[in-house]
């Protein structure tokens, strides 16, 4: 039984053992227990993505850069210690992964494609025999007050990325749709994430990304006016369709209402780049009172999902555009911008 060097770290309520494993035998000896399914103290996780274990055993396979622990709730036997090393077993399922499940399957899948990635070190911290509630507080502690900060303000803040690491106009469309689907705001609850259950209704947040990305990179229209900082560009688009959500009134998360569908959410970004966008710059002002005093609220509110209906993709999205320009009633100039 291999032993590893560890350091014990206590905090207010709890004290961990941090330590480093090879991924080979973190992936074995950790397991996602998840709530409501797993019966057994300490299921806390949510039930795994696809797509962001993809994600993640792509990154480990091209960068293989893991800083932050990985968290586990050692639930079987006491871990034996001499006091400056532990034992960790080489068997399956001895710990619940706290933190870091989809970096634990992504792993595992970069293991099985290229064994090499078996002897990656990766950081690990343990806690033992901890039941479901502080479980729980840990989880919620980690995923709330310790969240991470949006990937594209890593742009704002230092102005460099690592090209072959991501996409960073995807990144910054991501955070920007991830706003606008956040609650309180236009499109809370229709914005469909991988594997997400099948809904009538809804823009899956890959075609949400890919409409606001051509006004976010470098020649977009927002750069191109200096509008770059990622909090001004969440307020445009945020100020932008909720003057919409305004204008269509109580029926805007009815399922009849064009906009929360595909189609209705091109469209609407069409329209934006096209018109709006101009307007607004010109009036020197993105406030939702500017955008909603330059549409007619009964024309914009008879924009119908049955109207598109039958129509291909790109029809539809042209559809919505130009009954949008029909709705579109322009006034005039100013200068500096209100956001």
């Amino acid at each position: 039984m291999p032993d590893f060097p560890f350091i014990t770290v206590k905090q207010k309520e709890h004290s961990f053992k941090l330590t480093s494993l090879p991924a080979g035998l973190l992936t074995k000896i950790a397991y996602a227990a998840v709530r409501r399914k797993d019966v057994e103290e300490g299921a806390v996780q949510r039930v795994l993505n696809g797509a962001r274990i993809a994600g993640v055993k792509d990154f480990a396979l091209r960068i293989g850069d893991f800083p932050a622990s990985i968290v586990l709730n050692w639930n079987k036997a006491p871990l034996v210690s001499n006091g400056s090393s532990i034992k960790i077993p080489d068997e399956e399922k001895l710990a619940q992964i706290l933190d870091g499940q989809h970096r634990v399957a992504g792993l595992k899948d970069a293991i099985a494609e290229n064994p090499l990635a078996a002897a990656y070190e990766i950081p690990v911290a343990i806690y033992e025999g901890l039941d479901t509630p502080n479980s729980a507080r840990i989880f919620i502690s980690i995923n709330t007050e310790q969240r991470p900060a949006p990937k594209s303000l890593v742009f704002d803040l230092y102005g460099v990325i690592a090209s072959d690491l991501m996409d960073p106009t995807a990144l910054r469309a991501g955070d920007i749709v991830a706003h606008i689907g956040s609650e309180g705001q236009p499109y809370h609850g229709w914005i469909k994430l991988p594997n997400q259950e099948r809904q009538r209704g809804g823009v899956a947040l890959s075609t949400a990304v890919s409409a606001i990305k051509p006004t976010v990179d470098g020649k977009g229209i927002l750069e191109q006016v200096g509008i770059t900082e990622l909090e001004m560009q969440k307020a445009i688009f945020s100020n932008y369709f909720s003057a919409l959500r305004a204008l269509y009134g109580h029926s805007w998360n009815d399922r009849s209402n064009a906009f929360i569908y595909a189609s209705g959410f091109i469209g609407a970004i069409e329209f934006f780049r096209s018109h709006m966008f101009d307007y607004c710059k010109g009036r020197s002002s993105f406030e939702v009172d500017t955008i909603k005093d330059a549409l007619d609220a009964e024309e914009t509110a008879r924009i119908l999902q049955v109207d598109v209906k039958g129509l291909g993709g790109t029809e539809a999205a042209n559809a919505v555009r130009d009954r949008l320009i029909s709705a579109f009633r322009p006034a005039t100039a100013a200068h500096g911008f209100k956001i």
